[in-house]
């Protein structure tokens, strides 16, 4: 029986930090702002998953008020959260996400995000889908204070 899950992840982006999308440092000015690197395509990716598992939440296995993720690599959540998943007797069939960021653009960046996070999950690079769009404009991802990031995660039973 195959299972979905959906993340979402959105992050402010301020001047002085740094720009890191799916373990990949992106050069801009700004950067996300958040509790471990800011990574929000790992962040989207982890909620999918673990919402395919039936098993909560990031915030529940690495909250951001407590100070042990604080400037952690997002990578350390998304492997932990795979063992997670494979324990509870899931495989990940596929992971799909979008991340949404007015500028810079990405493109030149999406193959080592979808090579890290294959990486990362044990999967091969074409189980992964990484895309990139912009809000043309609109609201806080479009005038540049912010950006998000859409995720899909389908997993089978390791017995399937």
């Amino acid at each position: 029986m195959a299972r979905t899950g959906i993340g979402y992840d959105v992050h402010q982006l301020v001047e002085g930090e740094t720009l890191i999308i799916g373990g990949v440092e992106i050069p801009s000015k700004f950067g996300s702002e958040g509790h471990s690197d800011g990574d929000g395509l790992i962040h989207a990716v982890v909620d999918a998953l673990l919402g395919a598992a039936a098993l909560g939440d990031i915030g529940q296995f690495f909250p951001s008020e407590d100070e042990t993720w604080k400037g952690v690599s997002s990578n350390h959540f998304l492997v932990d959260t795979v063992n997670r998943v494979r324990e509870a007797g899931f495989r990940i069939n596929n992971v799909d996400a979008t991340v949404i960021l007015q500028t810079p653009t990405l493109a030149d960046h999406i193959s080592q995000m979808k090579y890290n996070l294959a990486y990362s999950m044990q999967i091969d690079e074409s189980q992964v889908s990484v895309k990139a769009t912009t809000a043309d404009y609109l609201g806080f991802v479009g005038d540049g204070s912010g950006w998000a990031v859409l995720a899909v995660a389908t997993l089978c039973n390791n017995n399937e």
